[in-house]
């Protein structure tokens, strides 16, 4: 134990070696026992600023601001949360939009996904030629 390690024990645990890491306790008391000045010096001033933190005491609320809180604290409902029409009303909106979202997704989907040749039926035949993902109709390269 050097003395350096004594005084950062003080400094973060104070000067009662029971507050101590167990594994340091008997080096540091040792330490002390040896006499070594720095040490003594380090617990001198631990011993100090727990006598000043042990005298610090913080005085309590006054008993009219208890009252105020208390009477300014929410009541409870007069029935269950889970009754509240607002609240499933909410929850229906939620699950409505997600609804129509999926609605909304799927035709979009069936709109613009083009139409496999065995499907075509009639003629009719969907492809990109006719949208911004198709191709050049005619061939440049020759320009």
């Amino acid at each position: 134990m050097t003395p350096d390690r004594f005084r950062y024990l003080t400094e973060a645990y104070g000067a009662s070696p029971e507050r101590w890491p167990a594994g340091e306790r008997d080096a540091a008391l040792a330490l002390l026992a040896g006499g070594d000045a720095e040490a003594h010096a380090a617990l001198a001033l631990a011993r100090t600023l727990d006598g000043m933190l042990d005298a610090h005491a913080v005085a309590g609320p006054a008993p009219a601001l208890v009252r105020r809180i208390i009477a300014s604290a929410p009541t409870r409902p007069a029935r269950p949360s889970w009754r509240n029409p607002r609240l499933w009303f909410s929850g229906v909106g939620f699950v409505g939009v997600g609804a129509a979202g999926v609605a909304a997704g799927a035709l979009l989907v069936s709109l613009l996904a083009p139409v496999p040749a065995e499907h075509v039926h009639g003629g009719f035949e969907q492809s990109l030629s006719g949208t911004a993902f198709g191709g050049a109709s005619s061939d440049w390269s020759d320009q």
